[in-house]
């Protein structure tokens, strides 16, 4: 039997249904969190990829986004206005512009992420110790897989 037909089509159908639905109401539920705060799901986004890499350029903001250059600029303008971020220029080289994340920033970024956590908390009352540790078990592999 080869490897990619050990699972039922079924079963793979399904994965692929539960898995669109659960990315769908995440993201409805991130954007609902996002309506109690100034900024838009992808300044969201691109605080986080700040927050998690650190300084970087437009360029490479741009690249984790698939945004086209532009559109990155007027998302980092707009964030600036907002005192969430700073443009600043390499020490080692003047010509290179850094985007640096603020204060305010990281707190929305910690506030957005803590209730996130909330809400996922509440939907995992029902899950016991066993099933919560096999899902976190499940998904880190599924992830790694599709790397």
């Amino acid at each position: 039997m080869h490897n990619n037909e050990k699972h039922s089509v079924d079963s793979i159908a399904i994965i692929e249904k539960e898995l669109r639905f659960i990315s769908h109401l995440v993201k409805q539920k991130g954007r609902e969190i996002l309506s109690n705060y100034t900024i838009t799901p992808p300044q969201f986004v691109a605080l986080q990829w700040l927050g998690e890499a650190g300084d970087m350029t437009i360029g490479d903001l741009s690249t984790k986004m698939y945004l086209a250059f532009s559109t990155t600029t007027d998302l980092v303008d707009r964030m600036e206005k907002s005192q969430l971020v700073q443009r600043v220029r390499d020490e080692q080289d003047r010509r290179v512009v850094r985007i640096h994340l603020l204060p305010e920033g990281e707190r929305i970024i910690q506030e957005v992420i803590e209730q996130r956590r909330h809400y996922l908390r509440n939907i995992m009352d029902d899950f016991d110790v066993e099933e919560a540790t096999d899902l976190v078990r499940l998904l880190r592999k599924l992830h790694v897989q599709m790397k």
